[in-house]
């Protein structure tokens, strides 16, 4: 089958790997219907995490069930499916408190921009959606395997409540889908940083109420001046580098709280003025098997509608040029077509 290998930065091709096969009893095989390139793999792509040889790639998914192994009962042949890009078994208790990325039988499993995947924990790790999705549900239903539920678990751990005001700093996919879930929750107030026109027309789609184009200590003192001094009751962080850490906890009124969910890489906590200011900071990898019900549900009615953050479409073969877009800014997200 055809797959996707980081050879080294820079260097990502399409190329013929093993197909896959049931190793375990609870695995599964899907045949992708839809993968995409998500923010988190250009960490490699440019060189920031090591690449220290060839290695399949990629997280996110929506399939078709070809093969479930002996102990699978949840799903079942033919079934579309969407799940989480860790596995996990959905019953041991960090899983029942919510928390099923620190599953105590957590796999992490890449390889998915490809034809066919193996997926470890089936049963606790994919959702069947509702029957046979129309081609215009796809992206957003791929959508919910990460972007969509890591947005919302930003605006879940940043505790966002009917009334408030948030601010989002990152305008990437996450950051966008932060906005949707703010607005699903009950914000009155949706503040994005955003430097980027088309981002900017997207965040207001998505419920955006104002944009803020400054960064850093410029952007902290925007946020300050349009909420009276205060600050932001939720501020999401979907970056993951040490500028925008300290712009969110900055940017957050006291007794407020930021969900951070962008990929740490050299970030500082500032141990001190945290704890002068009260703010609380949650995040982490989000537990995306705790909100798939809920979403794909909000998918599959048109109540949100996440694909939008898929402005480039595609087919497998190009994944190079599908990195190149995202590293350049070109394309807010690609969705690749097995």
């Amino acid at each position: 089958m055809r797959g996707t290998v980081i050879h080294a930065p820079g260097d990502v091709r399409s190329e013929e790997v093993p197909d896959p096969r049931i190793i375990a009893p609870t695995d599964a095989i899907i045949r992708t219907v839809a993968t995409c390139v998500c923010g988190s793999d250009l960490w490699s792509y440019r060189g920031i995490n090591p690449v220290t040889e060839p290695t399949t790639i990629g997280h996110e998914y929506v399939g078709v069930v070809e093969e479930v192994g002996a102990g699978v009962t949840t799903v079942k042949p033919g079934q579309y499916v969407v799940g989480s890009f860790f596995a996990s078994d959905n019953t041991c208790p960090n899983c029942r408190n919510g928390y099923q990325t620190s599953c105590l039988n957590r796999e992490y499993f890449g390889g998915c921009q490809a034809e066919y995947v193996r997926i470890p924990q089936a049963d606790g790790t994919l959702v069947a959606i509702p029957g046979q999705p129309s081609e215009a549900l796809v992206p957003g239903l791929l959508a919910v395997s990460d972007v969509m539920g890591t947005g919302w678990y930003a605006a879940v751990a940043a505790e966002v409540k009917p009334g408030a005001t948030v601010a989002v700093v990152g305008d990437g996919a996450v950051g966008l889908c932060g906005v949707i879930a703010a607005k699903e929750l009950g914000a009155e107030r949706i503040i994005a940083m955003s430097r980027h026109t088309d981002r900017q027309r997207l965040a207001r789609e998505f419920g955006a109420t104002d944009i803020v184009t400054e960064r850093g200590d410029e952007g902290v003192k925007v946020i300050k001046e349009m909420t009276d001094g205060i600050g932001a009751d939720s501020v999401l962080e979907c970056v993951g580098t040490n500028e925008s850490m300290h712009q969110a906890l900055r940017a957050t009124r006291p007794g407020g709280h930021v969900g951070f969910v962008g990929v740490p890489h050299d970030v500082n906590i500032p141990v001190d003025e945290l704890f002068s200011s009260h703010v609380g900071l949650r995040g982490g990898p989000a537990p995306v098997r705790a909100f798939l019900p809920d979403l794909i549900e909000r998918v599959w009615t048109g109540r949100i509608n996440p694909g939008k953050v898929f402005d480039l479409t595609l087919p497998l073969a190009q994944v190079a040029e599908a990195y190149h877009a995202m590293d350049v800014r070109r394309a807010i997200k690609v969705l690749l077509q097995p």
